[in-house]
């Protein structure tokens, strides 16, 4: 059997991989994404890959999905953009008329099967408790993007099923989605870079508040896959719910997520928090998502236990749980939307730099001042990268060589990215103050007996420390083209993941200075 992954490099697809896999009925898999994963990495080496963009705008989508899906036993499309927020036409380009392009594409070529990513938020809004079956009202909850273009979806699949009866389809209308390997997928899809869940490898928060009423299903990533899995090799059609049994209260998540201590706060007050701190850009989860969270119905699962014999592995806690570890660790697969803040594979630390069209530096800014402060902030990071360096050396035979190795390698793909920017940007590069920083790092050499040493004996307490204050200035260079991304033609989920790194790199610079420090004057 050959099957077709649309979208195999996100939550779902890296875990149906994975079942897909461990299947001996499946011969071969085709995997299809946006951006590529690592090939040679667990569970991708697996697959065959293609590269696909459905977004874009010229009309031979069609035609190449067509040919790539051609033979395929059954085509699983799981592909849906979720970011940029704020772009509701790239959105809706992406998600809807992307579905009905993979439609197309598998109705052209012959495909028999047809498994399509829906969602609980595609249903009609509730305000009971009820569990709902899947022939619920799929109208979508309409204060929510997300959802509005989820039930857009079922009505592109509606038209299908009328169309071109000889296809079968299947959706599936999964709860919340969760793995360690998503965690910084979902840190960066809604919590932004300056919701500090790195504090999390340090403890738990002594209370959550959370809004009064709210209850939600969960389930854990490989239990979707494994829904899937059956889904294929079943050839089954129609929708399925799919949601591990316990339905989580805030009590519930109070505990798994902290000491058990819950807040409940009036749902309005929440929304308008939110609402303000997405206009601040502080979240990245507008206050529709709170909408859908607040209404979307119970899901009943008993048809996909029925007829295909699926039981979930793992509770609704569990899988918060597992989240929640991945999010302390900084763990994540997959392609760009999926891959952790850290750790990285050395030199792939920064992805090249992503525009939007030309970029400029508008009518509206002193070009000279704003050329001026890149230009600084290039030297910054710079000199940080020759320190690094040295760091590495100087902690060779320490716990903390491989991140620091690690950090320099993603220092040096920042500056590399920098120097782009500029480039295309027009602005020279001030190299009278690179040499300036040049001459610095070298003055910290000392030369003892005659021969030269990388560090005095202070070295490995102070430089941490230093390099936190470089790291710290490198965040607000990057907020600050954050604020402008959209003038100047930058793609702003490029620089919050950019200033997530830059998190990153503090927490590692911060353990190895506690480390250094508790070293310093032992005999």
């Amino acid at each position: 059997m050959r099957v077709v992954v649309v979208g195999a490099t996100g939550n779902a697809g890296t875990a149906l991989l994975r079942a897909l896999h461990a299947e001996p009925r499946v011969t071969s898999v085709l995997g299809m994404a946006r951006r590529l994963p690592d090939r040679n990495a667990e569970p991708y080496r697996y697959a065959e890959w293609a590269p696909v963009d459905l977004s874009a705008e010229d009309g031979a989508v069609v035609d190449q999905l067509s040919e790539h899906v051609r033979g395929a036993d059954s085509v699983v499309h799981l592909a849906w953009l979720v970011q940029p927020n704020r772009e509701r036409d790239l959105l809706r380009r992406t998600n809807v008329e992307g579905t009905r392009r993979v439609a197309d594409a598998v109705a052209r070529a012959g495909v028999p099967h047809l498994v399509v990513a829906s969602s609980v938020g595609a249903y009609s809004p509730v305000d009971d408790d009820g569990p709902r079956r899947e022939d619920w009202s799929t109208g979508g909850i309409p204060t929510s993007h997300y959802s509005v273009d989820k039930a857009a979806q079922e009505r592109v699949l509606d038209e299908l099923e009328a169309e071109h009866p000889e296809v079968t389809l299947a959706r599936l209308r999964p709860a919340l989605i969760f793995q360690a390997d998503a965690a910084q997928s979902v840190v960066r899809y809604f919590l932004g870079p300056l919701v500090p869940t790195q504090l999390l490898r340090h403890g738990r928060p002594p209370m959550l508040p959370l809004p009064a009423c709210l209850r939600l299903q969960a389930v854990h990533a490989d239990d979707v896959a494994d829904a899937y899995r059956r889904v294929v090799l079943e050839r089954a059609g129609g929708a399925f719910n799919v949601a591990a049994d316990d339905v989580l209260r805030g009590a519930d998540l109070a505990r798994i997520v902290g000491h058990g201590r819950l807040v409940e706060l009036p749902p309005a007050v929440v929304r308008a928090a939110l609402a303000v701190a997405y206009d601040g850009r502080i979240v990245r989860a507008d206050p529709g998502w709170l909408d859908m969270a607040m209404t979307v119905p119970v899901l009943d699962t008993s048809r996909i236990k029925d007829e295909l014999g699926w039981t979930p592995r793992r509770t609704a806690a569990q899988s918060v749980a597992d989240l929640l570890d991945g999010m302390a660790a900084g763990q994540g697969t997959g392609s760009a939307p999926l891959r952790p803040a850290s750790p990285r594979p050395a030199g792939a630390s920064v992805l090249p730099l992503r525009a939007r069209g030309d970029l400029r530096i508008p009518d509206t800014m002193d070009r000279n001042l704003f050329g001026l402060y890149l230009s600084e902030h290039l030297t910054a990071s710079t000199a940080g990268v020759g320190r690094l360096e040295r760091m590495t050396r100087a902690y060779r035979d320490t716990p903390f060589h491989a991140e620091l190795a690690e950090v320099t390698e993603q220092l040096r793909g920042e500056r590399e990215l920098y120097r782009d920017l500029l480039d295309r940007l027009g602005v020279p590069r001030r190299r009278y103050r690179q040499v300036v920083a040049w001459a610095g790092e070298k003055a910290g050499r000392l030369k003892l007996n005659g021969r030269v040493v990388e560090q005095s004996p202070m070295t490995m307490v102070f430089e941490p420390e230093m390099m936190r204050a470089g790291v710290l200035a490198k965040i607000g260079g990057w907020q600050t083209l954050l604020e402008h991304a959209d003038e100047i033609g930058l793609d702003p989920a490029q620089l919050d993941e950019l200033i997530a790194q830059a998190h990153q790199q503090i927490d590692v610079l911060a353990r190895l200075h506690a480390y250094a420090r508790g070293r310093a004057f032992r005999l």
